[in-house]
């Protein structure tokens, strides 16, 4: 499997954030609607998905120029950052300000061999830094910037009969919507197998982003340009000497094949989209995924292998051969201490 990394460029709001497995659905409709765009049915790309993917796609990142604002490794604080030379008052004070740094930043230049010598930001911080400015704490304590701005967006449908809004469908309702700032530009990891080239994948995230990527794209939101992509080998990222995964997008795990796992749950409340949307029944069975930032510590796992976890079938009950994209691009790192 070859992996890449794809730069994209958000034009328009967004609601839904691009999670690896949803961004995998929208890819799977491409197929489905020109079985050409990668030489063969979507039912052929899928027939071996339980054993060899044809394609694992990641979450979106923000990009600074070589690096990477990658969301911080869900683990406890004193396995990322040294305490011992602080007293208890100081420890708290620190674990305070630390919490805030929900981000890190990584490049080639700048690996995670180890992980309490990564760069950790906030948000403000990483905003500064996408400006290329150096804004005085004092500041930026008083105006908190940030890359994302989420916010709640009032809808109506007018009755041209009375001319209003009203009961049932006339009336009014919000959805979130999330914009990103005006010089962001998003990462988006992918290993693709070898049956397949990138450039079809290009062509294929075009079309999602010239359509719109999850909710409400119909009302255009969702919109992104490819602007560029480059062949990236994940072990420049990472450790040399790695006994652990950073994975990339939610995850399922594989049963018992852990040593540790440091995790946040995220559980998918999928539905189908496009004319299943419109079915009988077009909510998915729900999955429970670790996702991404998640730190995995696996037995006897060959690194040379670019992704991990599974794949999940049997999650819809009007289309049985549905699939879920449980397998995850990861970063091999180095964790110390593993055994508690």
């Amino acid at each position: 499997m070859r992996t890449y990394e794809i730069t994209i460029k958000p034009i328009s709001g967004f609601g839904t954030l691009i999670k690896g497995d949803t961004l995998f659905g929208h890819i799977c409709w491409q197929a489905i609607y020109d079985s050409s765009l990668f030489d063969k049915s979507l039912g052929d790309l899928l027939s071996d998905y339980n054993k060899n993917p044809f394609l694992v796609i990641s979450s979106a990142f923000p990009k600074i120029g070589d690096l990477y604002a990658l969301k911080r490794p869900d683990m406890p604080l004193d396995k990322l950052f040294n305490f011992s030379s602080l007293n208890k008052k100081d420890i708290l004070a620190k674990r305070k300000e630390l919490k805030e740094k929900r981000l890190m930043l990584v490049g080639e230049k700048s690996p995670l061999s180890d992980l309490k010598n990564a760069l950790y930001l906030n948000d403000d911080e990483l905003f500064c830094k996408i400006l290329a400015q150096e804004l005085s704490p004092s500041y930026r304590k008083k105006n908190k910037k940030s890359v994302t701005v989420s916010f709640s967006q009032p809808h109506n449908t007018i009755n041209r009969l009375t001319g209003t809004t009203g009961e049932g469908q006339f009336t009014p309702y919000t959805t979130e919507q999330t914009v990103f700032s005006t010089s962001i530009e998003l990462a988006i990891f992918a290993g693709i197998r070898g049956d397949i080239t990138i450039e079809q994948l290009i062509k294929a995230l075009k079309i999602v982003g010239s359509t719109g990527f999850g909710k409400d794209a119909s009302i255009g939101l969702g919109k992104f340009d490819v602007k560029d992509y480059k062949e990236l080998d994940f072990k420049s990222l990472g450790s040399n000497n790695p006994n652990a995964t950073y994975v990339l997008s939610p995850v399922v795990l594989s049963e018992n094949n852990y040593k540790k796992i440091y995790f946040s749950p995220f559980v998918r409340f999928g539905r189908h989209g496009d004319i299943l949307a419109k079915s009988k029944n077009p909510f998915k069975n729900p999955v429970i995924m670790a996702d991404e930032g998640a730190v995995l510590i696996p037995n006897n796992f060959d690194f040379s292998k670019p992704y991990i976890g599974k794949a999940i079938n049997g999650i819809s009950k009007v289309e049985p051969k549905a699939v879920t994209q449980g397998y995850s691009l990861y970063i091999p790192v180095k964790v110390e201490e593993i055994d508690e």
